[in-house]
């Protein structure tokens, strides 16, 4: 296949949705197990620490807010999404970093310390946030500062 018919196929749109495309919903689930039990490797690793932090949640939190702000933002940034892009975003980013990034368990763990520590629940809850913006941001910035622009126009036209 040239690389025109390849372009040409992947112009083409596919009829069915892709949650109805068994091969990129299995995409999505081996990326998710794979992010999970990378958060379950990190959560073994660093326990519940006695400052009342759950440091493993919070570093996959903002590891996964700033690795999916980069990887979004480098795909976009290589011109309109192909097939092999879309495969890419639905493996690593709604995949992995949907099973490695734990917001559920970032909402519990701010109850559970509601409970205990008020101010520490507080802090947790509000910082957590504002970092996990701030970490989704640097992704972005550094993608973009890294990969170039490509044009969606093709080359020689106006």
């Amino acid at each position: 296949m040239t690389v025109q018919e390849h372009a040409a196929d992947s112009a083409a749109p596919n009829p069915r949705p892709a949650f109805a495309q068994p091969r990129l919903i299995l995409y999505v689930f081996l990326g998710g197990a794979i992010g999970a039990a990378g958060r379950l490797a990190l959560e073994l690793l660093l326990p519940w620490s006695h400052t009342g932090v759950p440091w493993a949640i919070v570093i996959a939190n903002l590891g996964g807010a700033f690795i999916l702000g980069f990887l979004l933002t480098a795909l976009t940034r290589r011109g309109p999404e192909t097939p092999a892009q879309r495969d890419v975003r639905l493996f690593a980013g709604t995949g992995m970093m949907g099973g490695f990034t734990t917001y559920s368990s970032f909402a519990t763990d701010t109850a559970t310390l509601l409970g205990t520590e008020p101010g520490l629940a507080v802090g947790y809850g509000i910082l957590g946030v504002i970092a996990g913006l701030l970490a989704a941001a640097i992704g972005i910035w550094l993608a973009g500062a890294l990969i170039p622009q490509r044009s969606s126009r093709k080359e020689g036209t106006a």
